[in-house]
């Protein structure tokens, strides 16, 4: 008897989602920021860092919301601890500046730093969209609630008839006055709490003003204290840095097998970052036949930029290890030289950091210029950070990393004399310290007779770390021994910067007075500066919070 013939499955009907809210991702920064131009027209937008800065710290807490492809929203969070999030505060203090690091892992709150939707798709309730995200990011934390500052964009032309901006929120509420954003708040469940003066002194429409609004989650119970631990989870990884001999090649090919020598053994460990020393490639000038000046040399050197990024990013794909090239002198397209490091990924990816602050010396004998922008990097372990040698000695720099995320900074270094290197390492030591961070040295060792400011070398490469219970007695992960070619490894634990961070000793970034002082690395960004100018009329957009 012939067998009925089985049905075919019915083909799924189901389309593609159009429009999804998830969270955040580095390579979203772009798009961000775009939004948030076209969101608020006439305001100063972030920088790309402070964008990376709220993703890198806390990740959890920023969402996006996505129509075919294109963001259309983006609302930032932090967790905040309660004494903060509902005492008097500015936007500026309370976000870091506008990096997310005021983040506190242990915090009770929800801190609404940002919220921008594209005022050409309002209908699709995308502020709602992302305040639900948020809300129940809230509720599967336990925390006790969301707290943010919302713009009044109508009190500055209500001011004369109602007066105090006190008076406005309250005729908000009873629906005498209309004001787009309190009212899209208030239809999303916030209530306010209290006016935070000059909470934004740029926005002129409000007046500097902001509501103070708040949710309470009603799972937990007001009246219960709480108290949040940061887990002692395991996030290991493993450095290994080169403390390389300078000595004289007969041609380029033997030089890149000995630098392959080096991050074959790192491989054969397992390890997940190699970093080589400041111009680690100089030793490409001894098998030069013409005698050749100081500015002779380095032009030469520029030469040989292409060839090792492309070896140095071969290396990478192949022993599946992230590279940290030291640097490289580098032609710059007004025709100036730059030092500059190179970070080839495993992935493939490259990445350049200049160095900011040129020795005397490189400026002197190399006519050497100085970068313009620090950022970090982001890798398959997390945000990483470069500063070449003498920029460790300046502690802003390592800050604006760490505040964009950085948990590792790797610093290449050349020193001649054990001055110049303690210099480096006691500061490298310090970056560690109050920046609750893990910092990798690496350093040549030896001389490199015929090359002009490479005659000698000193170094004692190691692997620094915050001084606390988590870490090593005396801040040293690891460290070589002075002026010998070797290669040193540890296994570090980026966990144990999270509970420090939040529960340590001492937590420095925490315990910063945002309210005293901060860095400002650009004008025309969301820092609070008076100057910058603010729409004449009200966001359409649910902005603030």
């Amino acid at each position: 008897m012939a067998r009925a013939a089985k049905p075919r499955a019915a083909e799924s009907s189901k389309s593609p989602a159009r429009l999804e809210v998830r969270t955040a991702k580095a390579e979203d920064v772009p798009a961000i920021l775009a939004l948030i131009s076209r969101a608020y027209p006439g305001f100063g937008n972030y920088s790309a860092g402070q964008i990376l800065g709220q993703i890198n710290n806390f990740l959890e807490g920023q969402f996006v919301a996505v129509l075919e492809g294109t963001i259309v929203g983006y609302c930032a969070s932090s967790r905040i601890d309660e004494a903060i999030a509902l005492a008097p505060h500015d936007w500026t203090t309370i976000t870091g500046n506008g990096f997310g690091s005021r983040h506190d892992a242990t915090g009770d709150w929800l801190y609404g730093t940002e919220m921008a939707v594209d005022d050409r798709q309002r209908g699709l309730r995308i502020g709602k969209r992302l305040y639900d995200a948020r809300r129940a990011l809230a509720e599967r934390l336990e925390l006790r609630g969301i707290v943010f500052g919302g713009r009044m964009p109508n009190y500055a032309k209500a001011k004369r008839k109602v007066g105090s901006p006190e008076e406005y929120l309250a005729q908000v509420q009873e629906g005498k006055l209309r004001d787009p954003v309190i009212g899209f708040q208030l239809a999303n469940g916030f209530r306010p709490i209290g006016v935070l003066p000059a909470y934004l002194p740029f926005d002129k429409p409000s007046d500097g003003y902001a509501a103070h609004m708040m949710w309470r989650n009603p799972y937990v119970d007001p009246n219960e204290p709480v108290s949040f631990r940061v887990p002692r989870g395991v996030e290991s990884v493993r450095l290994a840095t080169v403390q390389l001999q300078a000595r004289a090649v007969k041609d380029f090919a033997e030089f890149v097998r000995q630098v392959e020598y080096f991050v074959d053994v790192a491989a054969d460990y397992r390890a997940d970052f190699i970093v080589f020393p400041e111009l680690f490639t100089m030793s490409l000038l001894s098998f030069e036949t013409d005698k050749l000046t100081p500015m002779g040399a380095i032009d030469r050197m520029t030469e040989h930029r292409a060839p090792i990024v492309a070896e140095l990013s071969r290396m990478a794909l192949r022993y599946n290890i992230n590279i940290v090239g030291g640097s490289h002198p580098t032609r710059t397209a007004d025709g100036s030289v730059q030092n500059v490091a190179y970070v080839c990924l495993r992935d493939g990816s490259v990445h350049a950091q200049e160095k900011i602050h040129p020795t005397p010396n490189e400026a002197y004998w190399w006519k050497i210029k100085g970068g313009s922008s620090v950022d970090v990097i982001q890798t398959d372990i997390g945000p990483i950070g470069v500063l070449i040698c003498y920029d460790s000695e300046f502690p802003e720099l390592a800050r604006r990393l760490v505040d964009e995320g950085a948990r590792i900074i790797f610093v290449p270094f050349c020193t001649d004399n054990r001055q110049g290197y303690m210099r480096v390492r006691y500061c490298a030591q310090a970056r560690a310290i109050e920046n609750q961070c893990f910092v990798v040295l690496s350093g040549n060792v030896g001389n490199l007779p015929g090359v002009d400011n490479m005659d000698v070398q000193y170094a004692q490469s190691c692997i620094l770390t915050p001084c606390d219970f988590p870490f090593a007695r005396d801040g040293i992960a690891a460290e070589a021994s002075e002026n010998i070619e070797t290669l040193t490894i540890a296994d570090v634990n980026l966990a144990d910067l999270t509970w420090a961070r939040a529960e340590g000793t001492v937590r420095n970034l925490a315990d910063r007075r945002f309210d005293l002082y901060r860095v400002d690395w650009n004008r025309g960004l969301r820092s609070g500066e008076a100057s910058l100018e603010a729409p004449t009329t009200g966001s359409k957009n649910p902005g603030g919070g």
